[in-house]
């Protein structure tokens, strides 16, 4: 039944009308190619490497890898303009690589190190670059719908012909969000393309099992939102289509829901047993790899050789190489760190109550007074880290000794260089 309900999402993924599985894309020139071949690869590798940290206990929480989606990832986000937005689900290390972002700050970030394009705040699903506008990945399913929604608003009340692409999993259509955010982005005639990367399951629920429309472009039609379909295995298709989605919405104001079929080669998260699909399946999918086919085209029609094709794939593990050891050498955030660049603090809100609070000491405060709560919280917390065995020991050693000669705790170094914010 698991192998019969496979095959018959395999075809309509390939027979579905104008879904791409048709169309047969001619070559971008050859530094196009390198570029997307690269990129692909990157990210590829990067996941690999990711999933071997998360292994080694290198990275905590949750972690969900796009591997098998590549060819999604990159084709959209080479249609893009640099002045577009992007938002984008949990599963979006590709994303943000793919937008420009250093796989080091990625990698520190997985980490939770300083270093990290959050800071070490965010983790896997929180990755966040605004200098490549890219919004960040959203831990809620659905919830990059509607602010994605707000981003395109904000394109729109500005008078720029930047757009918004919006990337969801197809779980998220069936989320409240999903109809209230193209309703309102129809209504209002906004420049955004939301994309649903329908990699066959929401978690480890078959599409056919979650959906009563198993195709999902069509899911939008009924609040005014045009949709088509895409190859997302095929990394041209989906640049295609994206570039054409974006044109409508951009240039018509015209929203569009761009559904790009492809798979996952890996579970949901790393702790996904994958008790509901079976080897098989995944193995037919497989024969579908995007990297594997885009490689192989390229050294069909002479744009690289086979050895080409394989200094890249070096090339992207050294970057990886990289990332891993930059991570590693980056400082976790400091303890007394808390309570920085919190959104509520304060007087900013009039209420009697306290929106943070730090309870580390016997007499609870404010959490924004943190720096200034004295010695106890912060040996405290301190000693607590040691017990955990987080934090760096060396500062921490450095830090006590300065305390036992100080009567004040030791100063941030970002107060001395103007604060941390």
């Amino acid at each position: 039944m698991a192998r019969e309900a496979a095959v018959s999402r395999e075809k309509s993924a390939g027979n579905g009308a104008g879904d791409g599985a048709q169309r047969q894309h001619s070559l971008p020139d050859k530094d196009t190619c390198q570029a997307v071949l690269s990129k692909m690869m990157l990210i590829r590798r990067f996941e690999e490497r990711a999933g071997e940290m998360y292994a080694k206990a290198k990275i905590g929480g949750f972690l969900h890898l796009c591997i098998g989606e590549e060819a999604t990832v990159v084709g959209s986000t080479q249609a893009m303009r640099d002045s577009d937005y992007l938002l984008s689900t949990y599963r979006e290390h590709g994303q943000a690589i793919a937008r420009g972002t250093h796989p080091n700050a990625v990698m520190a970030e997985l980490f939770g190190r300083v270093d990290g394009c959050s800071n070490g705040r965010g983790g896997s699903m929180h990755l966040f670059d605004i200098e490549r506008r890219f919004l960040g990945g959203y831990g809620i399913v659905g919830g990059s719908l509607p602010l994605s929604a707000g981003v395109a608003l904000a394109c729109d009340y500005q008078g720029t012909d930047d757009a918004v692409v919006c990337m969801f999993g197809d779980g998220a259509t069936n989320q409240g969000t999903f109809g209230e955010s193209m309703n309102m982005a129809a209504l209002w005639k906004l420049p955004v393309v939301f994309m649903v990367i329908n990699n066959q399951f929401g978690m480890g629920t078959a599409l056919e099992r979650h959906s009563a429309v198993t195709d999902l472009s069509k899911k939008a039609e009924g609040y005014g939102v045009p949709g088509s379909r895409c190859d997302g295995m095929d990394v041209l298709d989906v640049h295609s289509a994206t570039t054409e989605a974006l044109r409508k919405a951009r240039e018509d104001r015209e929203p569009q829901l761009l559904e790009a079929v492809t798979y996952r080669f890996r579970g949901h998260s790393m702790a996904d047993p994958e008790e509901y699909r079976t080897k098989d399946e995944v193995e037919e999918w497989r024969r579908r790899d995007p990297i594997a086919s885009f490689s192989k085209r390229l050294a069909e029609e002479g744009v690289f050789s086979e050895e080409d094709i394989e200094k890249l794939d070096q090339k992207a593990v050294s970057t990886v190489d990289e990332a891993v050891q930059f991570a590693d050498n980056s400082p976790f955030p400091e303890l007394d760190s808390l309570y920085d660049d919190l959104y509520v603090l304060g007087e900013q809100v009039k209420s009697r109550g306290w929106w943070s609070v730090d309870e580390r000491s016997p007499e609870p405060h404010r959490g924004e007074e943190e720096r200034e709560a004295g010695r106890l919280p912060h040996e405290l917390a301190e000693a607590g880290a040691a017990y955990a065995g987080v934090g760096e020991a060396q500062e921490r050693k450095r830090r006590q000794r300065q305390a036992a000669d100080d009567d004040e705790p030791a100063a941030d170094p970002r107060d001395v260089e103007g604060g941390g914010d």
